[in-house]
């Protein structure tokens, strides 16, 4: 295949996931390379189009100029050339990795290079398609991870009308973000939905025939009917070629405050970053970083500081008697440390949970469930790390305007 070489773009962008089409958006003279045929969408929206609720046309993005099924396969830094896979190079003067990540794939029996029919991971919109088209009334599911990500498609298989089962192998659901309390109320919302939920149990494998997925074997011997498996075990960064160009990687690809690379014509942003040692995997730090970043390759001084970041998730129900939405919200450290003090508020009659830890006179974290209505000013309080008023009493804190 013959290769042509374009002419220079001042900034090229690998990604066009959230981070590089909040970047493309906001800096002017950009190219932006991705390998999903489809236009920039929102990933934080794919449960809604698994349950049914949207369209996958409502989760685009704002236009942006995309190549799009474009796979970049090799940077030269010393000519600052991007070789992709339809033969083209491109050259930059600055270069953007927002390579974002790869689902986890555990290391199941029966799930090798190939994955078997039925078995899904839940990352992309073409992963959801799949899944959509596959899911059908009484069909039984497994979804394997009790995570954020875990959660929503579990309740999006449900509203479809699948039978399914959670498997997490930790203690609670959403361990990065709820107490056990929390958790358990999480739990049991989920099974008002029909979603049978097993925690602190570890998946061996997947028993397959004809090259399809039956059944999911637990540890102990047990067997979960599976005519659909869902991954849900987490991600890890994209930062092949970040390693294969010679730059700085540990969990993700090293940036410092301008979320400049070891390089510094390169730049990274999003779920392949890692800043400060923290690699975040969130849409709202990815928005963040490329805002940051858009600042600093117009020149002007910006720097990035990490972000603190608040957690939300909406879990529908059917439209029927007692299985109505719960909402979420969860910041910080929900785990108190000794010496921190803890507030909790539960109101069964309203279903609404509360609870917050103090730590010195600051806001460590918090978890809220059913009634929102506190949350804006509790979450602005802990993403400022504001110093809490002296006279505030700590049960005010959990008011619906926060003790202010």
């Amino acid at each position: 295949m013959s290769t042509r070489t374009e002419n220079t773009a001042r900034v090229v962008v690998i990604g066009a996931g959230m981070a590089g089409a909040r970047l493309a958006a906001r800096v002017p003279d950009v190219t932006v390379i991705g390998e999903e045929s489809h236009a920039p969408y929102n990933r934080v929206l794919l449960a809604e189009v698994l349950a049914g609720r949207y369209p996958a046309d409502v989760i685009a993005l704002p236009p942006a100029e995309v190549r799009r099924g474009v796979r970049v396969v090799r940077i030269d830094r010393d000519d600052r050339l991007v070789h992709c896979d339809d033969g083209s190079v491109v050259r930059y003067g600055r270069l953007v990795l927002a390579t974002g990540s790869n689902p986890v794939l555990p290391p199941l029996r029966g799930l090798g290079n190939t994955m078997p029919d039925g078995v899904h991971a839940f990352r992309t919109l073409d992963d959801c398609l799949a899944l959509r088209a596959s899911v059908r009334p009484g069909v039984n599911a497994v979804v394997i991870g009790g995570g954020l990500l875990g959660v929503s498609a579990a309740r999006a298989l449900a509203e479809c009308g699948a039978q399914v089962v959670l498997a997490q192998q930790g203690e609670h659901l959403m361990e990065r973000q709820l107490d056990a309390e929390s958790a358990g109320l999480l739990r049991s919302h989920l099974e008002s939905l029909g979603v049978e939920v097993h925690t602190e149990c570890r998946v061996r494998g997947l028993r397959c025939a004809d090259g399809a997925v039956r059944a999911v074997e637990m540890a102990d011997g047990y067997e979960l009917a599976a005519e659909i498996t869902v991954l849900a075990c987490g991600v890890r960064p994209r930062t092949g070629l970040a390693q294969a160009a010679g730059l700085e990687v540990r969990k993700g690809v090293v940036v410092d405050d301008e979320l400049r690379t070891s390089d510094p014509y390169i730049h990274a942003v999003g779920d392949c970053a890692e800043h400060r040692s923290t690699v975040y995997g969130l849409a709202g730090p990815a928005l963040e970083q490329a805002d940051v970043l858009a600042e600093v390759l117009a020149g002007r001084a910006a720097r990035y500081d990490g972000t603190r970041a608040l957690t939300r998730l909406t879990l529908n129900g059917p439209d029927e008697p007692g299985t109505g939405s719960l909402d979420l919200a969860a910041f910080g450290d929900s785990r108190p440390l000794p010496g921190d003090d803890v507030i909790r508020l539960a109101d069964a009659t309203r279903g609404a949970y509360r609870t917050v830890v103090v730590r010195g006179d600051r806001l460590a974290g918090g978890v809220l469930l059913g009634d929102l209505a506190a949350v804006g000013t509790l979450a602005r309080t802990w993403q400022d790390d504001a110093q809490l008023p002296a006279e505030t009493s700590l049960l005010h804190l959990l008011t619906n305007d926060g003790g202010f």
